[in-house]
């Protein structure tokens, strides 16, 4: 081999190790509702998301649940108590912020199917990918596929909060539903089809409830016995606290991060994940607190505590946020 082909493949091998060492940032967002408050807010020419511009752009990847249909179009879901349905001017404060969303919750589908298909093209469109929610059942279920700094990484989006009616059909729009069988199922398929890590991030739990159920507990769990990097969930309106299981981090809940209409003070609280990434799956994640003001603006508070941790951690820790 000659002097120039042994350097090549030298600074080639060089630069993959460097890719693959370097690790990502990954954050995560609980629900954005863009309806009402925030809603209003954007239409006055506000931004929601001003206060955490900074951290949201200093990560390599950001992802949300997106709370509410982006549309013009459909019907109001009866007799559904609260039913929320965002303008279309609210998608260019996503823009640049969140490079993916999770449709599959219990408010994607307040306007019906109609409202559903045009908030997917909008966000197609719009360059934000999305996940958990899709045409049919098949692309409901397919994962996020995140490929970046030598990873190849699944994120799956699932809900479990009712209506049921939400659920995407073999040939009917709708949310990935969280049947544990067929989670665990999805789970196996992504890391057959080259998945690093396996990431979901779930939809579940009862409203306010302070701590994730006995059988959420137990689900997270087996899902990272069945091969999850790490499990992040949402929807209480509250955070759950977070739990180490064979040294992988489970955040139970990240409770609201944009959203307004809530009096209880808990729900006007949440958490921005920041997790650290490479192939070994997750070396560092901490929580950054955020408290929502009556436009359902989030703001972060210099000096909380909130549940961090790092490889090879047997416990949560509790960090303070800059």
């Amino acid at each position: 081999m000659s002097r120039f082909f042994r350097l090549t493949a030298a600074i080639a091998l060089l630069a993959a190790f460097n890719v693959q060492a370097e690790p990502l940032t990954l954050i995560f967002a609980g629900d954005v509702m863009l309806d009402d408050g925030p809603g209003r807010l954007i239409a006055r020419g506000g931004d929601p998301l001003a206060h955490f511009a900074a951290t949201l752009k200093a990560a390599d990847y950001r992802i949300a649940n997106l709370e509410s249909p982006i549309a013009e179009s459909g019907k109001p879901l009866t007799p559904k108590f609260y039913t929320f349905r965002a303008h279309p001017r609210t998608l260019p404060v996503l823009q640049g912020r969140f490079d993916a969303v999770s449709l599959a919750n219990n408010h994607i589908g307040d306007f019906g199917n109609e409202a559903l298909l045009e908030t997917m093209l909008r966000l197609d469109t719009a360059g934000i990918a999305r996940f958990g929610a899709g045409r049919n059942l098949v692309e409901a279920h397919q994962p996020l596929w995140l490929e970046r700094k030598g990873l190849k990484i699944a994120i799956l989006g699932y809900n479990e909060f009712i209506p049921r009616q939400f659920e995407a059909g073999a040939e009917t729009p709708g949310v990935a539903w969280s049947e544990d069988d067929h989670v665990i199922s999805d789970m196996r398929a992504a890391r057959a089809a080259g998945a690093d890590l396996v990431i979901p991030f779930m939809h579940w739990g009862w409203e306010y409830e302070p701590v994730a159920s006995q059988r959420i507990q137990k689900f997270a769990r087996r899902m990272i016995d069945e091969g999850a990097s790490m499990v992040v969930g949402s929807h209480p309106h509250v955070t759950q606290g977070a739990d180490i299981y064979r040294g992988k981090p489970i955040i139970y809940s990240l409770g609201n991060f944009v959203f307004d209409g809530f009096e209880e003070p808990r729900a006007k609280f949440g958490w921005l994940l920041k997790v650290k990434l490479d192939k070994t799956g997750v070396l560092e994640w901490n929580t950054l607190a955020a408290q929502m003001d009556g436009d359902g603006t989030p703001h972060p508070i210099p000096g909380a505590l909130t549940p961090c941790g790092k490889a090879g951690d047997a416990q949560v820790a509790q960090c303070r946020n800059p």
